[in-house]
Parts: structure tokens; C-alpha cells; sequence
């Protein structure tokens, strides 16, 4: 049984970012927790912000890039061996800048049929669903 009660628990951004209907998403690295993980791109939530503004924030900081936050897509709890999260998505637009990634080892445009193929994040599979069933329009 999991004691995790709903305060442990981490709210976390992840951007659904499309471009030319192709989703960025971005693999983890061999020290980060889960390791070598695909996901949706995004951070964990600070105490002063909104998770628009989080968004913001982590599409500058990890990848160097300006981006505009649209609606809210849902939301996804997980909870990891090392940590409880809420993972909530953004439909997020590019605004400008090119991609430099400071904090994932690699990134790819895919569409959302090719999605499968990579090796996930627990927390964003519900995603990947919502984009194959077209519940997320891209």
C-alpha cells in the first residue's frame, strides 16, 4: 500500500509542443531519475509560479527557447520509487529561438504514430494515448 499523501505529491509541467504536426519530445539522461526516459518536455512547478509560467520558464532554460502556453490537456499522477508526481500538459507554441538542449541528452520531432517507439516516462504514456486516439489534436 502507498502512503503517499496528495501534498507529497510534485506538480509537474510537460509541454505538448507541435510544430509542422510533428511533437518535440526529449530523452532524459543516464544520472536523471527515471534515466534515459522519453518525455514531454517541462519541470517541476516552483512555489511563485503558474504552470504557464513554469512552462515558460523550463522551455528557456533547457532548451533555449521562447514559447506561448494555450490550454490545459490534463493531467497524469505517478508515483515513482523515488518520488510522487502530477504531470499537467500544456498544448504550447513555439514563439522563436532554436533548440539547444541544456538538460536531456537528446530530442526528436516525431508524429504522434511514431510515439510508441520510444521508451517513456511512466507519468507521460497517458499522453501518447490521448495523441494516437486524437483526444489531443495536433
Amino acid at each position: 500500500m502507498n502512503n503517499t499523501s496528495y501534498s507529497d505529491i510534485v506538480k509537474v509541467t510537460a509541454a505538448i509542443l507541435v510544430k509542422d504536426e510533428k511533437i518535440l519530445i526529449a530523452r532524459r539522461g543516464p544520472e536523471d531519475r527515471p534515466p534515459d526516459k522519453w518525455e514531454f518536455p517541462g519541470g517541476k512547478i516552483e512555489a511563485h509560479e503558474t504552470p504557464e509560467q513554469c512552462l515558460k520558464r523550463e522551455m528557456k532554460e533547457e532548451f533555449g527557447i521562447d514559447v506561448s502556453v494555450g490550454g490545459y490537456l490534463g493531467s497524469s499522477v505517478y508515483h515513482y520509487d523515488h518520488i510522487s508526481i502530477e504531470l499537467l500538459a500544456y498544448r504550447t507554441h513555439w514563439e522563436g529561438g532554436a533548440i539547444h538542449p541544456k538538460a536531456h541528452d537528446d530530442f526528436k520531432w516525431v508524429s504522434p504514430e511514431d510515439l510508441t517507439g520510444f521508451d517513456f516516462a511512466p507519468a507521460d504514456r497517458i499522453f501518447i494515448e490521448k495523441l494516437q486516439n486524437k483526444e489531443i489534436a495536433i
